[in-house]
């Protein structure tokens, strides 16, 4: 009975949150697609127009495959970061797993983020991709990716409840992934001796599988694959861990 009240305020807090993103803002849901679209064409006009070098066909999915996966990304790692200190009510007065916090806050940006997946499978079809068996490996690709995130959040947002600065270390870190995760270049331009490393960037593995499955039409490498179940089910593990040992404490600091 007290997991079903659980899983019964997982739904609201993910809803209270969903619905305060979007308070007052006249287009709605519309900004979901506005965003990485805006990106899309201003990273296409720049690469194909500007420095026109990049030999990447269909340059606009090929850039959208990874800017949907980290715009969630970095969205959700920023409110996941800050959601126990501004639930700092609701985490002192109500009885709950702490940890529900910000993972509902993560799963709340699920939403975006199936909208935006979405946009991104139109503009593959769009674009003349054909719809492939190795589709049905997306949910997969991109469950770890929040498993990954629900996982990094859980840390950083017991670490902000102690230290206010970490919201800005994870902000100035977003800005640094951008140009590490391979979004608007081809992975065959990082040097072979870190390809190994890049790989177990798991954002960088799943735009590396996006690419993989939508635009190569074959599935992406076992390796790849298994760097991305290992190192989301780590930062899980881990995630839970720290964020267990120091709740305990929270009351002093919220």
């Amino acid at each position: 009975m007290r997991y079903r009240n659980y899983g019964f305020l997982l739904a609201n807090l993910i809803l209270r949150d969903f619905r305060i993103r979007y308070r007052n803002m006249s287009l709605g849901l519309f900004w979901s697609l506005l965003n990485p679209l805006v990106m899309m064409a201003v990273l296409t006009f720049v690469f194909t127009r500007i420095y026109p070098n990049m030999a990447v066909p269909n340059f606009h999915v090929f850039v959208l495959c990874g800017i949907i996966p980290f715009n969630f990304f970095a969205v959700a790692w920023v409110s996941g970061t800050i959601s126990v200190y501004g639930n700092a009510g609701l985490v002192k007065r109500v009885i709950l797993p702490r940890e529900i916090v910000p993972i509902s806050t993560v799963l709340a940006n699920c939403i975006h983020f199936l909208i935006q997946i979405a946009l991104l499978l139109a503009v593959v079809l769009a674009a003349g991709y054909k719809i492939n068996g190795y589709w049905a490996l997306l949910p997969i690709v991109f469950g770890l990716e929040v498993v990954f995130v629900c996982g990094l959040s859980l840390i950083t947002s017991a670490l902000d409840v102690y230290f206010r600065d970490v919201r800005y270390v994870v902000e100035s870190a977003n800005t640094v992934l951008f140009w590490l995760v391979p979004i608007f270049y081809s992975f065959t331009v990082v040097p072979i001796r870190f390809h190994a490393l890049y790989q177990y960037n798991p954002i960088a593995a799943v735009v590396l599988a996006c690419r993989n499955i939508l635009m190569e039409g074959k599935a992406p490498p076992d390796t790849l694959l298994f760097k991305l179940l290992c190192v989301s089910v780590l930062f899980m593990v881990a995630g839970l861990l720290v964020f267990g040992r120091l709740k305990r404490k929270f009351a002093d600091y919220l």
